[in-house]
């Protein structure tokens, strides 16, 4: 098949396809005969445990008087309040990514010579083999960056003369060159799209030694490699905000999965990547953007609140937008009354608009969040609270960023590798079994009949 036609589908995959929906349709009430947990939730929701963990911890309720009551949503890394782990970089006017990688990896604060050392072995390790960018990246360049950065690093594999050792020293070795590179392998990668698929300007630009994270990804990223303290602290903000959710989401319950089963760390990361691209994941941060550009585009006065109302019941009515009938960036699988990130990253993508003239837009932020979960409450039946989660805000902040939109799902990737880096390692020290969880087989037995006679 050539290439032209290589993305065909034929009118006879068409006609097969009928075949493959009809066959595979499982009656749903099986689900509750057979008692199947899908999505691995309770009815409530409530996700089921399949694992321990010391990485992170999520609260969305408590026990009170017996009763178990929702809470303001609450998140731990390794213990410690992510409130507290900003305020405390922040009101230091430090970056906080570089300290949050150390705490997940190793389970406590750096003191200042170890955090001083830690960042010169990430800055050792952001570099990437030679002629990679060429001979990898810029090769079959596209616009999903995410594809792209699992290409890389499955690809990473066979510059790695100790690829398949898992021990833990090797697997920290593999672990922190990944923190170090993922943003050279994102911004790269967009680079060569820019230039090949839209016919822009191509230019790679080193990171810098004495930069950290966030500073490097601005630095890379633009032309003039110039940018504010402001943008670089939000950014920075928004890495550690996305570094770490707990075993549970998709992605990071895809590491402890493919893990596992004893795999090497690239396979795993890749693994890791395809789950978090997905929109129902990850890649929702972008969805929310595309939402209010479509809002935009259908609402003319922001303050109408009547009009942003009808909207978002258009939305939910899957007559607006993509007609999924969700309202991106709203509700969570855990949390209820508030997601923490959400709440803190709000608070600095304020001061953002201030410093960008986009303030309008801001307050547009604000009032769809208030109008959505009365819209959700209204329409749906719902079992918890609905609140707006990180993605919520984390799309209109890497617009004011100036990200290009290929960019906006590998930044969550960046943050993540730290996260899902932590929980390799522990899946490896703790666990001895493969995860392996059952399906319950509903198809009835047919006898088996020759060619001839079917």
């Amino acid at each position: 098949m050539s290439n032209q036609n290589y993305s065909e589908i034929t009118p006879e995959l068409y006609t097969l396809a009928e075949k493959c929906i009809e066959n595979s349709n499982i009656d749903p009430e099986l689900y509750t005969v057979h008692q199947v947990k899908r999505g691995l939730r309770d009815l409530d929701g409530c996700g089921v445990v399949t694992g321990l963990t010391e990485i992170s911890t999520i609260n969305s309720s408590k026990i009170i008087d017996g009763k178990k009551v929702p809470c303001d949503g609450e998140l731990y890394y390794r213990g410690i309040d992510i409130n507290d782990i900003v305020n405390g970089f922040y009101s230091e006017d430090r970056f906080g990514f570089e300290e949050t990688v150390y705490l997940l990896f190793f389970g406590k604060l750096p003191n200042e010579k170890e955090l001083k050392e830690f960042k010169g072995i990430l800055s050792e390790y952001r570099s990437l083999p030679t002629n990679f960018v060429r001979d990898v990246i810029m090769k079959a360049p596209n616009g999903d960056i995410m594809n792209s950065l699992a290409r890389s690093v499955l690809t990473l594999y066979s510059y790695d003369n100790n690829a398949n050792d898992l021990s833990i020293p090797n697997v920290l070795r593999q672990s922190v060159q990944l923190v170090a590179t993922f943003p050279l392998l994102s911004v790269y990668a967009y680079h060569a799209y820019n230039h090949y698929e839209k016919f822009k300007g191509f230019y790679i630009h080193r990171p810098k030694s004495d930069m950290c994270t966030a500073e490097n990804i601005l630095r890379m990223l633009r032309p003039d490699k110039t940018f504010t303290h402001l943008e670089a602290r939000i950014l920075d903000m928004a890495l550690v905000l996305h570094a770490e959710h707990g075993g549970g989401n998709n992605s990071t319950f895809t590491t402890h999965v493919v893990t596992s089963s004893g795999t090497d760390t690239y396979s795993s990361v890749a693994a890791s990547l395809c789950s978090l691209k997905g929109p129902k994941h990850g890649g929702a941060n972008i969805k929310v953007k595309y939402m209010f550009d479509d809002l935009k585009k259908n609402v003319t006065d922001w303050k109408d609140d009547e009009a942003i109302k009808n909207y978002l019941k258009k939305l939910l009515e899957k007559e607006a937008f993509d007609k999924s009938g969700l309202i991106y960036g709203m509700g969570h699988a855990v949390y209820s009354i508030s997601d923490p990130r959400a709440e803190i990253f709000k608070k600095f993508v304020g001061k953002l608009s201030e410093e960008k003239g986009r303030t309008d837009e801001y307050l547009l932020y604000t009032k769809v969040a208030e109008l959505a979960t009365e819209a959700i409450s209204e329409k749906r039946k719902i079992y918890k609270g609905v609140s707006p989660n990180i993605d919520f805000y984390s799309g209109f902040a890497y617009s004011m960023l100036e990200l290009p939109d290929e960019l906006y799902t590998p930044m969550f990737a960046t943050a993540r590798i730290a996260g899902w880096s932590a929980h390799r390692m522990e899946e490896i020290i703790n666990a001895n079994k493969i995860i392996r969880p059952a399906y319950k087989a509903v198809s009835e037995i047919t006898d088996y009949k020759p060619l001839s006679e079917r």
